[in-house]
């Protein structure tokens, strides 16, 4: 009684159920008197047209078997006047009772009560001993992937809905959510802001910009991690109390450019393990195509040792075995030093020093033509939008204007040349298009794309692209890089690069008898025994309790490791 209570009071606290509570007694009220009209009617027609006398009771009575089509027959008019008021009250009957009322009915009450049920029930506060949690104000492209990865390290969480109505559909579906304005201190306050772990504003830079003003007057200590889209606005959010300001589109753009291979063949640093450089190289056009890890012999020519091998997107674990291919993407890991002697050893390959090409010229396409720039890379860019081709011509070398689906366009903006091509639009599907007709056009050429949601990751490597990120899991890396105070990795789609401690139920086990790799997915790329860190430990190696391991896998890897091993990740 008192949950219905609440619900009742609650239904009529809503905005406009007032007034469209007012407006169906309105038509209640006129539909009564209509009916009180024709039992008055039905006296006078039934005493003065035809002598016959009814009660009050029974006029009302006919009026209402009349109007709702029930018919009895039981009462009748003889006469045609009669007659012809019997239609009249039937036909209206059919309209006011049948049509007009059950849809003003619905419309007016049964709608809005279901409604606010629905909205009743999405929370409004966070328990009272919440804490550690991260506040995520928007449910945007990058919430799921951020959400997904938060549950997997156990960090709680809740998402700001300002309309209820989603908040309790999202709250339905598993989501820590809660229903508030994302510009209100009272919001924050009932989120326990003071004792989150993270704030990440993730909105349009105006309202992050009040996000950050208002979080700062309730908790002047909390970190804060706010998207930008424009760079102007990054000293806005600074100035505002804002901790680390990412500008996504324009670091989406950076690490699309480092994965460029353009003049000769050369590695790309993607992070560090302590005093460990993990980096990767294409063995396109080199001498390594063709032949064996084992082979090769890298580490005794410079040191470095190749971890995993990358195949048109998924990370496979090195093994001596593996032959590099056209399409391969080695792993490696070494010192700065010995990635030194890794460049020198490539430098004389894979030249071609034709321009990259750029497709799109929009934020992301924009900061990729201008790192590339920054690397003395050349670059041609295509965009069909003619307006703003003065902007691109002071970021390419050059700038062509048309459609990127039309082949000449393609080939005269350096198609059939260029070492690499770049799909910056922020269409997946036309992006999936592209890569597919660029590779039929240059079956040699280096396909890297952007996607802005991760369910299309698959489709553009099956489209024919080397290398691909999505705008949502750079969003993902670059909280999570905040979140544990570490250096931003991006290793690939939905890769990560973690540490974990040996479990107890693997000690005394060797690498080859724990079966990680087969059963989790996961490349163990290296692991700190006495104090340091060895690279690629082979199969015989033992694992010691307690002894720490490096490791490289996606999400459903690291799920299979705790489901196998439990939670005993160290970041």
């Amino acid at each position: 009684m008192k949950f219905l209570s609440s619900q009742i009071s609650y239904f009529f606290s809503e905005p406009g159920t007032r007034e469209n509570i007012s407006a169906l007694l309105k038509y209640l009220v006129l539909l009564i008197l209509i009916i009180v009209l024709y039992s008055v009617l039905f006296h006078v027609i039934m005493l003065y047209a035809e002598g016959r006398y009814h009660s009050w009771i029974t006029g009302v009575y006919w009026t209402l078997t009349v109007m709702t089509t029930l018919g009895f027959g039981d009462i009748t008019f003889a006469s045609d006047l009669g007659r012809f008021f019997s239609i009249i009250v039937l036909l209206s009957g059919i309209v006011l009772l049948l049509i007009v009322l059950p849809f003003m009915f619905i419309r007016l009450f049964y709608a809005p009560w279901l409604e606010a049920q629905v909205r009743f029930r999405a929370p409004r506060e966070a328990p009272p001993d919440t804490t550690g949690h991260v506040i995520i104000c928007t449910y945007d492209s990058i919430a799921p992937g951020l959400i997904e990865r938060l549950r997997l390290h156990e960090i709680p969480y809740h998402v700001i809905e300002p309309e209820p109505t989603k908040a309790a559909l999202m709250h339905g579906d598993g989501i820590s959510v809660i229903a508030g304005d994302v510009d209100s201190s009272a919001t924050y306050q009932k989120l326990r802001v003071t004792r989150a772990r993270l704030v990440f504003a993730n909105s349009s830079d105006t309202v992050n910009t009040n996000i950050v003003l208002t979080v700062r007057e309730v908790a002047p200590e909390v970190p804060i991690v706010a998207n930008v889209e424009e760079k102007d606005s990054i000293d806005i959010l600074e100035l505002s109390g804002c901790n680390h300001v990412v500008p996504l589109h324009q670091r989406l753009g950076e690490r699309l450019a480092a994965r460029v291979n353009a003049g000769h063949a050369q590695s790309h640093v993607i992070g560090n393990i302590r005093e460990l450089k993990i980096a990767d190289f294409a063995v396109h056009d080199t001498p390594l195509v063709g032949r064996s890890i084992g082979e090769l012999k890298l580490e005794e020519a410079t040191g470095v040792h190749i971890i995993a091998v990358w195949k048109r997107g998924r990370l496979v674990p090195a093994s001596p075995d593996i032959v590099l291919s056209q399409e391969s993407v080695a792993v490696v890991a070494g010192t700065a030093d010995q990635m030194m002697e890794l460049d020198l050893l490539l430098v004389i390959y894979a030249t071609n020093y034709h321009p990259a090409l750029v497709i799109g010229g929009g934020k992301v396409g924009q900061a990729t033509a201008g790192a590339l720039k920054q690397k003395q890379i050349p670059v041609h860019l295509l965009e069909r939008d003619e307006s703003i081709r003065a902007k691109l011509n002071d970021i390419a070398d050059l700038t062509f204007i048309g459609d990127a689906a039309d082949r000449e366009v393609l080939m005269k903006a350096g198609l059939g040349e260029a070492p690499s091509v770049i799909l910056t639009t922020n269409d997946d599907a036309m992006n999936i298009y592209l890569a597919v007709y660029c590779r039929r056009l240059n079956p040699e050429l280096r396909i890297i794309s952007r996607i802005t949601h991760e369910k299309n990751i698959e489709a553009i490597y099956r489209a024919g692209a080397d290398f691909a990120i999505s705008y949502a899991s750079l969003g993902v890396e670059e909280v999570f890089a905040q979140l544990h105070s570490r250096e931003l990795m991006i290793l690939g789609e939905g890769i990560e690069l973690f540490s974990v401690l040996v479990p107890r139920s693997l000690a005394g086990q060797t690498l080859e008898k724990s079966k990680l790799t087969t059963r989790t997915e996961l490349c163990v790329i290296g692991m700190q025994q006495n104090g340091r860190i060895v690279t690629n430990p082979p199969p015989s190696t033992q694992l010691a309790e307690g002894t720490e391991l490096y490791i490289m896998g996606g999400t459903r890897g690291r799920e299979a490791f705790i489901r196998a091993c439990g939670r005993e990740t160290k970041r």
